[in-house]
Order: structure tokens, then sequence, then C-alpha cells
């Protein structure tokens, strides 16, 4: 797309076979681009964009929101009517934590799950929705601060959009735990039966399953309403799959290097769980801003195209 960048890399050795190849290669939906279209556009929007100023930006304001978020659902806990949904709702949020993290406030976590607080509800209903929308705010600011993003909202309409996207995310999320907790009593019943044999491998790759459903569904919801101009396209986008593959796979060697490598907690004692957790946040902003971009590339694509087809 660029005569200036496709002109000096054809003159690096190896790398102008690579060009050629992926200009050879032509992506399906996209009128005829080619994958090395794509590519340059990602690259550049990835380095005029602000990527990691951006996450910081994000992950701040997230991390605010995530207290009060959890404030707010764990103190609706005890008012549901479903046996076991304490236990596999904190064992999720465990699940969603980096290792090391989760213990640290377990106490205050298990105080607020099993005693009712009517005027702490009542809090952190507000502070939750006020604090999350200014999280979920933050990610559509971040989106809309793309190289590749023109057109934005005003800034009421942009906050209510947030606020609505903050409630269905803790909706989805309840769903997500009442689901898990009927499916085990589903594979529990089939091994009373005598129909199964292992139900713990089954529990456990129905709860992944559903974590990673939860995960698809959540950042399918963010790109779909994150910013005016991609809003008209498909809900499953190849930025949802990048960004759901990039975020398992940053779940794992992130928990590797917490139990292997990290050693916050000796050099700053009990506030070394924060400083993981921050950085835990941070590094997912990045991935989602990853994942925004390929599909905002994309978009950017077919509009240059179709403004050329136009002429």
């Amino acid at each position: 797309m660029s005569k200036p960048i496709e002109d000096n890399l054809n003159k690096v050795p190896v790398v102008n076979w690579i060009v050629k190849l992926g200009k050879s290669i032509k992506i399906p939906g996209l009128r005829g681009m080619s994958l090395y279209d794509v590519i340059e556009m990602y690259v550049l929007g990835i380095v005029k964009g602000a990527l990691t100023s951006r996450a910081g930006g994000i992950s701040f304001s997230f991390f605010m929101a995530l207290f009060p978020f959890l404030l707010f659902i764990l103190t609706l806990i005890p008012y549901v009517p479903i046996d076991g949904f304490q236990q596999d709702f904190l064992f999720t949020i465990e699940q969603l934590l980096p290792p090391n993290t989760a213990t640290s406030v377990q106490e205050v976590i298990t105080d607020i799950a099993n005693n009712r607080y009517g005027g702490l509800l009542s809090f952190g209903f507000i502070a939750s929705i006020f604090l999350m929308t200014n999280g979920v705010n933050a990610i559509l600011g971040g989106f809309e601060y793309s190289y590749h993003i023109t057109e934005m909202r005003n800034i009421l309409r942009q906050y209510f959009i947030a606020m609505a996207i903050a409630i269905l995310l803790s909706f989805i999320l309840v769903i997500t735990v009442a689901i898990i907790i009927y499916f085990q009593i589903f594979i529990s019943d089939l091994k009373t039966h005598g129909w199964l044999e292992n139900d713990v491998f089954w529990i456990e790759k129905g709860r992944f399953l559903l974590f990673v459903i939860l995960l698809f569904f959540s950042v399918s919801v963010l790109y779909k309403f994150g910013t005016k101009e991609v809003k008209q396209y498909s809900f499953f986008s190849p930025g949802t799959v990048l960004t759901t593959l990039l975020t398992l796979v940053n779940f794992k060697l992130f928990a590797i290097y917490v139990l292997k490598f990290a050693t916050y907690n000796k050099l700053y004692g009990s506030i070394g769980t924060l400083l993981v957790l921050m950085l835990f946040v941070w590094l997912n902003s990045i991935i989602l801003l990853l994942g925004f971009e390929l599909n905002a590339s994309i978009n950017s694509l077919k509009k240059k195209h179709l403004k050329f087809d136009n002429l």
C-alpha cells in the first residue's frame, strides 16, 4: 500500500522474498487485498498509534474499576438462590487472577461473600457502576485513538455506551458462573448413573471451555461497539480471535513467570501483589489493543479499496 515502505523492504535480502510471498496471498473478503497489505497496515497502526501509552491509560482506569466491581458482585452473592454459587464464583475469580494474588485478599473476599451488608450493597452498586464505566470508557477511548480511526463519538454518547457495556459484561460473568455450576451438576449426575468415570477431567475441560467462550464473547462486545467506524461489521472478527489466543498464552506464560521468576513479594512485601496485578492488567490491555488494531487495519483497507473503486 505504501510505495516508499515497499521499496525499502525490497532492498533487503530475504525480506524482499517474504514481501513478494505476502503480496501473492490474497485474503478472502478484502476485495483482492493481500496478506502483505494487511500486515503493513497493521504494523503501521501499532508503530504510529502509541500503543503502550494507550494501554497504560486503559490499565490504570480498569485497575481502579476492578475492585469496586468485585465488591458489588461479591455483595450480591448471598442473594443469589443457587447452591454452590459462592464457591464457584470465588474459584472463577481465582482462576482469572495471576498466581499468588487471589490468596492475598481471600479473607476479605470470603467475608463479603458470606455476609449481607445492605449499606455496602448500595455503595458498591454506585461505585462499581461509576468506576467500571470509567474503565470501559478508557478502553473505548484507547480504541478511538488508533491511527486508523478518524470518526469519534461525542463524550456523553460514549459514556452511556460504556455504561451499557459494563453492565452487560457484569451479567455475562454472573451467567457464566451459573452455567458452570449447572454443568458440574450435570457431569456429576452422569457419573452417578455410571456413564462417566472421570468427572474431574470433564469439569476442568468444561470450565476452560466456558472461560474461553466468556473471553471471546466479552472481547467481541468491546470490538463490536468500541468505535463508531467498526460497529457495522461482523460480531466475530479476526481481531477477536487474535486477542483470545494471545490472552490465553499470556495467562499461561505470566503464571509461569510469577511462580518461577518474579520476586515482587521478596522486594516489596504484600504490596508486590498489587504490582503483579497491575502488570498483568497492562499486558492484557496491550493484547486488547493489538486485536483492535487488526480489525481497524482491515477496516481501513476496505475503506481505501472502496474509495479507489468509486473513483
